[in-house]
């Protein structure tokens, strides 16, 4: 199975985990997927001071800036890898 498949497959799993992952790992999945199909940030970061949510994950994918997405879609698999096992 290649890189791909296997950060599709991933991104399947990652809906079905036993467990809700903290907020934490929610903005480092949501970044490193984000990084994986898109690369760098590509939108203007949110303009409403209290969508803290939105700005939340514009900075998570951010700080991500550089990454290859084949490096973000290999830190992705490991992630949903290890939530399944945990």
């Amino acid at each position: 199975m290649d890189l791909l498949q296997q950060f599709e497959a991933a991104a399947t799993a990652s809906k079905t985990l036993s467990q809700k992952p903290d907020n934490e790992t929610l903005l480092q999945l949501y970044s490193l997927y984000k990084q994986g199909t898109e690369g760098d940030v590509n939108t203007d970061p949110p303009t409403n001071l209290f969508d803290f949510v939105a700005k939340a994950k514009y900075e998570a994918w951010q700080k991500l800036k550089g990454k290859s997405k084949e490096e973000a879609q290999q830190e992705y698999v490991a992630l949903v890898t290890r939530l399944k096992g945990a």
